[in-house]
């Protein structure tokens, strides 16, 4: 009788955590997107090119308020939100 093993989590490959389109919800955790995870993901990709970080998150911010305000058009999505969830927490640091 052969025994199953139950794979480590410290060395199975994690899945990236992507948005679910057109819910903007993570894929992995279903917490808004960019969850935490997916922020410091990206804050990584993104390490020596700030900038493009945030080019790239402006690009995703006009998809989601887009998708989002097709499936709630009465609501709509409140565009400071969305502006803090997709762009607030990565501002550059402050220069001193």
């Amino acid at each position: 009788m052969s025994r199953t093993t139950v794979p480590d989590r410290a060395t199975t490959p994690s899945r990236p955590h992507l948005p679910l389109r057109p819910l903007w919800l993570c894929r992995v955790c279903a917490a808004p997107w960019p969850c935490s995870v997916a922020r410091l993901a990206l804050r990584q990709e993104y390490a020596d090119d700030r900038i493009g970080l945030s080019v790239y998150l402006c690009a995703v911010l006009h998809e989601a308020a887009a998708d989002l305000y097709r499936l709630n058009p009465h609501d709509g999505p409140d565009p400071a939100a969305l502006f803090t969830r997709f762009l607030g927490w990565a501002r550059p640091r402050q220069m001193r």
